[in-house]
């Protein structure tokens, strides 16, 4: 009885671990986002990116800290022989040591408001290094969709080539049956045979363009060291101009808003203030300046020899208290000559402003070339994809004429595998148009500030 329930026990425990295998076994499907936020998350550039930010970030905290005061300490300790000086500044021929001690503390009053400029000009630096580390993000995310929508088309291309060939099977098989009955010569059947054999070979090569784009996409979120499978999620497309034509707006319409959010036009704004505000730091330099310093002192003096009648080394508490000195004061420096380098130094900076200008004039003009240049792409794309929907229709008809023809033995073979050819290539251009149409439009959607998704 014991036994039964034992072996009941390991067949149910048997069944369930092979009803939880294939689960186990399921590979994950990774959606568009998935992949975007997965490649910001493990990009080693982007982390590279991140390292210049945070160089930024002490940067602006160094000269922020520039109005706190420095304060230093010092110990020294001499030996002298001969003829040496006391504390209370004879000189005599004896040999003895000194131990000194000191503080010193500088903190600038006025600076020709050089450190509040220099202050803002970090933190603008700042801004500007954190819209660069967006930018990258951004660029990254349109690379990953790049990769993600060559996946989807070479997945449509290797559905395409597994079509070939099932009609070309089929057609063995009708061949076979027509040279049976006699209608159609044996050559016939060998060459049908022949473009299956040519099928074969498109549909293994769509399949490893498949694998290609996977490793591309996998290799761009940097999983190539994975072990694990790896594939993506296959997103409904069927009505992609009705699903997307929302995207394809006027260049004006898209362009007016992405020069308001668009990181790298942010990034040029800042680093022009930024530079603005490096000018005025220049300019400090024809100002005075003005420090205020302060600072304690003492020491203690020991004689080995020389000593005269009573005369005896004083105790360490004693001569710290006696040979301390007090000092603060005020340091004003005025600037007269400098060799022209004051000068210089603002002209040049004066320069820098306007190639900043310059720059920032031009990324404008640069997206709105990159705005017109993926609008007139997507609208091609749309025309093409339209076009292509009749292109599809039309040889779909011609092919199943032609199968017709071929079926009652009117036609030769070569002409049943043109019309399959020119179906394919119609099927071809058709899922390379929606892709392509997809793709602009993501683009035109990254421009406009919208997230990508598909």
């Amino acid at each position: 009885m014991k036994r039964n329930v034992l072996v009941r026990g390991i067949l149910g425990g048997v069944v369930w671990l092979a009803f939880l295998t294939p689960l186990e076994a399921q590979t994950k499907q990774w959606t568009l986002e998935e992949c975007i936020r997965y490649a910001i998350e493990h990009n080693i550039d982007l982390k590279q990116q991140e390292q210049q930010r945070e160089l930024s970030e002490i940067a602006a905290n160094t000269s922020k800290n520039s109005w706190l005061p420095n304060l230093n300490a010092s110990v020294g300790q001499n030996f002298s022989f001969g003829r040496i000086q006391s504390a209370d500044g004879t000189i005599s021929s004896r040999n003895g040591s000194n131990t000194s001690f000191g503080a010193q503390i500088q903190m600038p009053v006025f600076s020709g408001l050089r450190i509040p400029n220099d202050i803002a000009a970090k933190k603008l630096n700042l801004q500007a290094s954190m819209a660069s580390l967006e930018k990258a993000k951004e660029d990254l995310a349109i690379n990953i969709t790049s990769y993600y929508v060559q996946v989807l088309y070479n997945k449509e291309m290797l559905k395409i080539a597994q079509l070939q060939v099932e009609l070309a099977h089929e057609q063995v098989l009708r061949t076979e049956a027509l040279v049976n009955a006699g209608k159609v010569p044996l050559s016939q059947l060998y060459d049908i045979k022949a473009q299956l054999a040519k099928d074969e070979v498109s549909m293994t090569e769509a399949r490893n363009n498949v694998n290609l784009a996977l490793l591309d996409l996998k290799q761009g979120l940097e999983l190539e060291r994975e072990s694990t499978g790896f594939e993506i999620q296959t997103p409904l497309l069927d009505d992609a101009v009705g699903t997307y034509m929302g995207s394809i707006l006027p260049p004006e319409n898209i362009y007016n808003n992405a020069v308001v959010v668009k990181p790298q036009i942010r990034e040029q704004a800042l680093l022009l203030e930024s530079q603005k505000k490096q000018l005025k730091v220049a300019q400090a330099d024809y100002f005075p300046q003005l420090s205020l310093s302060a600072g304690y002192s003492s020491g203690y003096y020991f004689f080995y020899s020389g000593l005269m009648g009573s005369e005896v080394n004083r105790s360490f508490s004693k001569q710290f208290s006696d040979n301390s000195q007090e000092m603060i004061g005020l340091s004003l420096s005025i600037p007269i000559f400098n060799r022209f380098q004051v000068r210089n130094n603002v002209r040049s900076a004066r320069v820098n402003i306007v190639n900043r200008e310059l720059l920032m004039e031009n990324s404008k003009k640069v997206l709105y070339k990159e705005i017109q240049q993926a609008y007139f792409n997507a609208v091609a794309a749309q025309e093409k994809y339209t076009s292509s929907e009749k292109s599809v229709l039309a040889s779909k008809e011609a092919f199943s004429y032609a199968e017709e023809r071929y079926a009652a033995g009117k036609s030769t073979v070569f002409e049943y595998n043109e019309s399959k050819t020119k179906y394919a290539q119609s099927l071809s251009e058709q899922v390379q148009a929606k892709y392509d149409f997809i793709f602009r439009a993501k683009i035109l959607d990254f421009y406009n500030g919208t997230p990508i998704t598909l």
